[in-house]
């Protein structure tokens, strides 16, 4: 019976930890020669399973980051290039869009979307890892990523949203939507959970989206808190300071 108590105890002192805005994020597991491997293997098939998941809250975040005319714009873990697709759409012949993505099945598949819409010629894309944008300082517009930085290392999202504010012109504009740790509920710990004993399949977690943007030196401009099928998620928009 004691030990069923402190059975009991345990978890409840553990739940309670999980509570908290302190907890620390979990870590990814694989390694990202591991991501690309099955990122490449699914590309073909994505969008019947995480591309219907992720539709909705892709566009409303690419909806408030109001893409204009003319602009210069990088989507960062672009997938299978729907939004790339938007985005070409929305700066129109004056402007470009690059993008950017670990996986090459990935590029192959956004490229015949883009080939298909005859908007291949507004796009530049480039397999890579976005913890080293091959990018000059100050050149976009706007940056968007979605459901992409909370693939990435606790240790290395500050590095990613560090390279992303090098690229961006002063006053540019970042939109972001992730899984979030705000408002953790029963289902987002069995998540976690999940993600820590199948790393191989569940491959992101859920972070802290507004606090890592807010500390990597970005203004918060909007922020919108979202249900991903009973998960909790977060849609940021910031911007780049100027210097003073």
């Amino acid at each position: 019976m004691r030990q069923v108590i402190n059975n009991l105890k345990y978890k409840l002192q553990k739940a309670n930890k999980m509570d908290s805005k302190d907890h620390e994020v979990s870590r990814v597991y694989r390694t990202k020669a591991q991501a690309k491997k099955a990122y490449d293997r699914i590309s073909r098939f994505y969008d019947y399973f995480a591309g219907v998941f992720e539709k909705k809250y892709r566009n409303r975040a690419l909806e408030l980051l109001g893409i204009k005319k003319g602009e210069i714009v990088l989507e960062i873990g672009f997938g299978t290039g729907h939004c790339l697709k938007k985005m070409a759409e929305l700066v129109g012949e004056e402007g470009k869009v690059y993008g950017i993505d670990i996986s090459s099945g990935m590029l192959e598949v956004s490229k015949k979307r883009l080939e298909k819409a005859g908007l291949l010629d507004r796009v530049e894309l480039y397999c890579g890892d976005a913890s080293k944008l091959p990018y000059e300082d100050n050149k976009f517009d706007a940056v968007f990523m979605s459901f992409t930085l909370e693939l990435f290392d606790t240790p290395e999202i500050p590095k990613v949203l560090n390279e992303i504010k090098r690229v961006l012109k002063p006053g540019g504009r970042l939109g972001i939507v992730s899984m979030s740790k705000e408002g953790g509920n029963v289902l987002l710990r069995l998540y976690e959970w999940l993600h820590e004993k199948l790393p191989q399949y569940v491959d992101c977690r859920p972070i802290y989206v507004e606090q890592s943007i807010r500390e990597s030196g970005f203004e918060i401009k909007y922020k919108e808190e979202v249900k991903l099928f009973g998960l909790p998620g977060e849609i940021v928009i910031a911007v780049k300071l100027p210097k003073p």
